[in-house]
């Protein structure tokens, strides 16, 4: 896919998780250089048709937020509940706590899509990182109505047409107090 915009995708944010690590505090509302991490992904979708944040309201103009049922069910209920109000073609998972994330990186994956296959991108180490992909949301859709699973892998793995190497500042994101430090250390330097 070579041309986006509005009409081509809306991004899904999931960010409404328990954040255990960092002690159960609302993460994505954790702010990294003067701006909550959630603030940071919504801007970096801004091509995006619809934003859909899947957690608590926040002051982020033009979003629409849903909840899972019950709230803190996991990635896969928070997923179905925020690709309940996906209209376009494409959608753009995203994590809520990439303090780093760029439009350019979206840019990327989703010049990797194609033939109704989907991009996921992958850290240094080849790992995908199944909160920063595109998917086509037809086939989306169907594979969450058969799914049963807990587990986005699961889920999206087979859906997988390309996996996309990109930067440390698109997938780095924020599970501890360590990496919240460091990100912050990194934006103020």
């Amino acid at each position: 896919m070579t041309a986006y915009g509005g009409d081509v995708f809306d991004a899904v944010i999931l960010a409404g998780g328990r954040a255990e690590r960092l002690g159960g505090v609302d993460k994505p509302g954790l702010e990294v250089g003067g701006t909550p991490m959630v603030g940071n992904v919504a801007a970096a979708a801004r091509e995006a048709g619809r934003v859909v944040i899947v957690g608590p309201a926040r002051a982020i103009p033009g979003a629409v937020f849903v909840r899972e049922d019950p709230p803190g069910a996991g990635p896969v209920p928070a997923l179905r509940a925020g690709l309940a109000e996906v209209t376009a073609p494409w959608v753009v998972l995203l994590a809520g706590d990439l303090p780093f994330l760029a439009p350019s990186h979206l840019s990327t994956l989703l010049a990797h899509t194609g033939a109704g296959r989907g991009a996921v991108a992958v850290d240094g180490e080849g790992r995908e990182q199944w909160l920063l992909g595109v998917w086509e949301a037809a086939g989306l859709r169907e594979a969450l109505a058969a799914y049963e699973g807990r587990s986005l892998r699961g889920l999206l793995a087979p859906l997988v047409g390309r996996r996309v190497p990109l930067p440390r500042q698109a997938w780095f994101d924020c599970d501890t107090r360590d990496d919240l430090e460091e990100a912050r250390n990194e934006r103020a330097g």
